[in-house]
């Protein structure tokens, strides 16, 4: 990859942000397709001047992530539809000084989910209820899942539930579990936090699909609990990838390559487990 003046500048924004992988998934798309492209992790607190940033020196996308999906939406020119409905927006579009904010979780979701399960019908129960959550609460409503939440802050957990007309539990009463696809929606067990899991392994049983978010590391404690039982497991490359896939195509018009991206995750995620 050559930088120079021509080259198109794009991001991700959260907090924190070392362990992100979406630069060198997002620059190996870029170099795979041939767009002059370079994406950068900036690391940031005060969202409203990050924006004022990306308006400034002409970034022409940004990915948002924890914790700044909801907070970022007042500071946006345009907010897409389903990205209001869903109350979080983690992909934001530049044209000509206007941004304009979407939300590709949803669709990374469900689209990572139906690889290995139906949705429709299912009872399926969530964990967490913030940005990501959102999204993929609004992804399990829509495709038809009955679907309930739990969650340790009861406010922002009543919120999400009332939004979304589904059931709201404190995260204490895990024991009441019982689904068909219990979904991890926290940052919960994500590196350097591994050693942690959202709930007991009681709560599992070996007819559960299990999803986690957390992409890193591949195969959170969570996900190894639930293989172990004989679970369905659905890791968090496969919804990151196809949130980032819907990111690229919205950037730069061009059809994303979905296997050289999924294979520079999983490689960057395996040279980091042999460190």
């Amino acid at each position: 990859m050559q930088i120079d003046s021509k080259t198109l500048l794009f991001g991700v924004i959260g907090n924190p942000i070392v362990h992100s992988l979406s630069p060198v998934m997002h620059n190996a798309a870029f170099a795979h397709t041939g767009i002059n492209g370079a994406y950068l992790a900036f690391n940031v607190k005060d969202v409203k001047s990050s924006i004022a940033g990306i308006k400034g020196l002409g970034i022409r996308g940004m990915s948002v992530t924890i914790p700044h999906k909801i907070s970022v939406m007042e500071y946006l020119d345009e907010i897409d539809k389903d990205a209001l409905e869903i109350g979080a927006v983690n992909t934001i579009i530049n044209k000509d000084g206007k941004l304009f904010g979407f939300n590709s979780d949803c669709l990374g979701a469900s689209s990572a989910l139906l690889e290995k399960t139906e949705i429709k019908g299912k009872k399926v129960v969530m964990l967490g209820a913030g940005g990501a959550a959102r999204a993929i609460g609004y992804g399990i409503k829509s495709a038809g899942g009955d679907l309930s939440i739990y969650n340790i802050l009861e406010d922002e957990g009543r919120t999400l539930a009332a939004d979304l007309n589904v059931d709201y539990f404190h995260l204490s009463e895990y024991k009441k579990i019982q689904c068909d696809i219990l979904i991890n929606a926290t940052p919960i067990g994500m590196t350097p936090d591994i050693d942690n899991m959202p709930v007991p392994e009681t709560v599992l049983n070996e007819e559960m699909v299990v999803m986690d978010v957390v992409y890193n590391p591949l195969k959170t404690k969570f996900l190894k609990k639930a293989e172990k039982l004989g679970c369905k497991t659905v890791d968090g490359v496969s919804m990151f990838v196809y949130q980032g896939v819907a990111q690229f195509e919205s950037w730069t018009q061009t059809e994303a390559p979905v296997d050289v991206m999924r294979k520079t995750v999983l490689d960057a995620l395996m040279a980091h487990a042999e460190i």
